[in-house]
């Protein structure tokens, strides 16, 4: 599960393609579609998590400070692709 969630964090970073699936066209993906989409696999990821949680056993309620914790893992398993991308010098 945490490898599919460092996969799924540096997908936006990675390509320029929505998702990895649907291509823009030759327009490059701003800042702020990477964050939504970013925020959107942060919700998948979890909602598959959340699907194997329920086929083991029973589901624990979780509360804010949960998904508080959860949001800030995922930002810091994205950092390796923020840095590819707008860090990084690419000749």
């Amino acid at each position: 599960m945490i490898l599919l969630a460092l996969v799924g964090a540096n997908l936006p970073f990675l390509n320029q393609r929505l998702f990895a699936l649907i291509p823009l066209g030759g327009i490059t993906k701003s800042p702020w579609l990477r964050l939504l989409e970013l925020i959107v696999v942060y919700f998948v990821v979890g909602s598959l998590a959340w699907v194997i949680e329920a086929r083991i056993g029973n589901v624990f309620r979780q509360g804010w400070q949960f998904y508080a914790v959860t949001a800030s893992m995922f930002l810091v398993l994205a950092f390796p692709g923020f840095v590819y991308r707008y860090l990084w010098r690419h000749r």
